[in-house]
């Protein structure tokens, strides 16, 4: 009895030590974050000052989530300081009516303006959401271009054969990039019952991932390639079919093909899901100035030592319109969002985003944590909008000597 009892004493020490190590790692900001973070995996459904406090910490407190890390460059990609822009606009207003954490324009690859909010600076990692998908995008252009992946015509299933017999039986890659799967799906933000809330916490059957144990059960809403409808559950289907064809974490082949190719500087880390794969159509975090090397990136033709990591002609497809979404001047490509304009974006819910706009060899970032998650009817996405316009117009102006 006596050495049961100074097994648990022993056992109860190295609890509170453990405990304390794992508090007194964490630096300073986040430890003081630890009030107000969020207790839940219901992002959807925390409040603002819960989505300020973990946005900048989903990587640094382990109460909610695991990761992977892609490590930085060597020999980050230097971004120059260039002329101040001189923009028709207040951008502290915008900023506080965006609640914003970060925005950065670059142009030419040098910064023309960078302002942070809500405490939030260049040293810190702020969470993509949706912006992840066009990571995702990328890589699988990558796997392509590697022969991981035969052709977009492949179907799901052949890289995936548990979802054989299901809707995704007879979809193609290239419909799983363009979210035309005809698959039913509910992406409802604001529902605690529709398929984005609810996925993530689906107890997979035996043996097979979970994120394909819900998905294969969708029922089938329209005829492949014939409707377009925004579904985060098929990016982390994307997600899973890649991992199954380059046989690697995503974020190895992202320190691999882009991370450390695209000279960022510092490390980025990707959340997982509850199987530990990466949640492909969400959650990067990475320093806004990384957010604006990856649209330079894309910009400059996703290109490593003058030669492109995806194939010929691949990307100006992905970022072009390959979907009508029933938006005037407006589409989608593959996991982009595209403009008939040219400028195509890559967007996440609350606020986050990446604009390009090759035309004007611009890239826009920014960071933020709107009271809304979605586009839709949200003022502050048609306010993020005009600030895009604006900035075009400014470039403009510029280069005419007005």
């Amino acid at each position: 009895m006596r050495t049961l009892k100074r097994l648990l004493l022993a056992l109860i020490v190295l609890i509170i030590a453990a405990a304390a190590i794992g508090w007194f790692s964490l630096d300073k900001e986040a430890r003081g974050l630890l009030a107000t973070f969020p207790t839940n995996r219901d992002i959807l459904f925390w409040s603002q000052t819960q989505r300020d406090a973990a946005f900048r910490a989903m990587d640094r407190i382990p109460l909610l989530a695991r990761w992977h890390t892609a490590q930085p460059s060597a020999t980050p990609r230097p971004l120059p300081e260039g002329r101040p822009l001189k923009l028709d606009l207040d951008i502290d207003a915008f900023m506080q009516s965006q609640h914003s954490a970060a925005v950065l324009i670059l142009q030419d690859g040098k910064i023309r303006l960078e302002r942070y909010g809500l405490g939030f600076d260049a040293d810190g990692r702020w969470t993509s959401f949706s912006v992840a998908k066009s990571f995702t995008s990328t890589l699988v252009g990558a796997a392509l271009k590697d022969g991981l992946i035969k052709s977009m015509d492949d179907k799901v299933s052949d890289y995936l054969p548990d979802m054989k017999g299901s809707a995704y039986d007879d979809v193609s890659v290239r419909q799983l990039l363009t979210m035309t799967s005809g698959v039913q799906w509910n992406e409802d933000y604001g529902d605690p019952n529709s398929d984005v809330a609810r996925f993530n916490n689906h107890v997979p059957e035996p043996g097979v991932d979970a994120l394909v144990s819900y998905m294969r059960k969708l029922p089938r809403a329209a005829p492949a390639g014939e409707r377009w409808h925004y579904s985060t559950g098929e990016t982390n289907l994307v997600g899973v079919m890649l991992m199954a064809a380059i046989h690697k974490p995503l974020t190895q082949y992202l320190q691999e093909k882009i991370w450390q190719p695209a000279g960022m500087q510092q490390q980025a880390t990707w959340l997982l899901s509850k199987t530990g794969k990466e949640i492909s159509g969400c959650c990067i975090q990475a320093a806004a100035r990384d957010y604006a090397r990856m649209g330079q990136f894309v910009l400059e033709g996703a290109r490593v030592n003058g030669e492109p990591i995806v194939p010929d002609g691949w990307l100006q497809a992905a970022t072009r319109k390959q979907a009508d979404i029933q938006a005037p001047g407006r589409g989608y490509g593959y996991q982009w969002w595209t403009y008939d304009s040219g400028s195509f974006a890559a967007r996440g819910i609350f606020g986050q985003g990446i604009f390009i706009d090759p035309a004007r060899r611009l890239v826009i970032v920014t960071n933020a944590d709107w009271p809304k998650a979605g586009a839709a009817d949200n003022p502050a996405f048609a306010e993020r909008e005009r600030f895009y316009l604006a900035v075009q117009q400014a470039l403009d102006d510029e280069a005419a000597g007005r």
